[in-house]
């Protein structure tokens, strides 16, 4: 086991400069599914061996912004943030969902290759629980979500009036990615304050992807995840049993569903 002035040596500190700094904050920021503010932030920064001063911590999650979940951050919050999440309800809670393509959910998750952190990016159906899309990347930003969208776009002919729901990550709440629903016509759904559960379909995806598909594997580059991460979700959408679908997989219900219409 390395000792801490192992780590400290090992570990690039602020010398890094604000971009490093900024990664390993949003590394530990996701770990902790985003309850972290800066103290524990910067605690758990230390214990890791990085180096960093609890007020830069904090200005630079305000930068990317970045807060911890608690009643106090939420009556500090600033005018516009409290503005645009009110703007943006939970959608989808009172749909009555009867076929594909009516609500989309989406979310982020990390994993590691070679002991750095790595963020996925997913999209799926919550009628049917398949997975339409996904994007691997270093950064868990605007860009990576953006890009699990465009892909599940590209498979999917999905209309406009689309609900898109996810957490209040601002990952899906930056500007871009906005712009790039308001395009294709999607209503965007966010989770009600403090209310994980809104967002379970993805929660649940994250927790069988990791128990059942990647439980006890390391990887050691980027393309060896990436190929284990296309084998699974390959294996979940189209072999993998849902008791919640009758116990057929994501693409079998899809096509029991297209039969049943084409026949009535």
């Amino acid at each position: 086991m390395f000792t801490v002035s192992h780590r400290v040596a090992s570990t690039p500190g602020r010398s890094g400069g604000p971009a490093l700094e900024l990664e390993q904050i949003q590394r530990v920021h996701a770990h902790s599914r985003g309850n972290y503010g800066s103290p524990r932030v910067q605690a758990q920064l230390c214990q890791d061996g990085f180096v960093v001063g609890r007020r830069r911590v904090a200005r630079l999650m305000r930068l990317r912004g970045l807060h911890g979940r608690s009643a106090r951050n939420t009556r500090r919050s600033s005018v516009a943030q409290r503005a645009f999440f009110a703007s943006v309800p939970n959608q989808q809670r009172k749909l009555q969902l009867g076929q594909p393509d009516q609500v989309w959910v989406g979310d982020v998750t990390y994993l590691r290759v070679n002991r750095q952190w790595r963020y996925l990016a997913t999209v799926m159906d919550k009628y049917s629980r398949r997975v339409l899309g996904w994007s691997l990347g270093h950064k868990r930003d605007a860009a990576l979500t953006t890009q699990a969208l465009e892909h599940a776009t590209r498979k999917r002919n999905a209309r406009p009036g689309l609900v898109f729901h996810t957490d209040r990550g601002m990952e899906y709440a930056a500007l871009d990615f906005k712009r790039q629903l308001a395009r294709k016509g999607f209503i965007q759904s966010m989770n009600r304050p403090g209310k994980m559960n809104d967002n379970a379909h993805m929660e649940s995806f994250f927790h069988t992807m990791k128990t059942e598909g990647l439980h006890g594997m390391s990887f050691d580059t980027d393309n060896a995840l990436h190929r284990e991460l296309r084998s699974y979700i390959r294996f979940y959408n189209q072999q993998r049993l849902h008791s919640s679908l009758d116990y057929l997989a994501p693409a079998a219900f899809e096509r029991q569903l297209a039969y049943q219409s084409s026949v009535n």
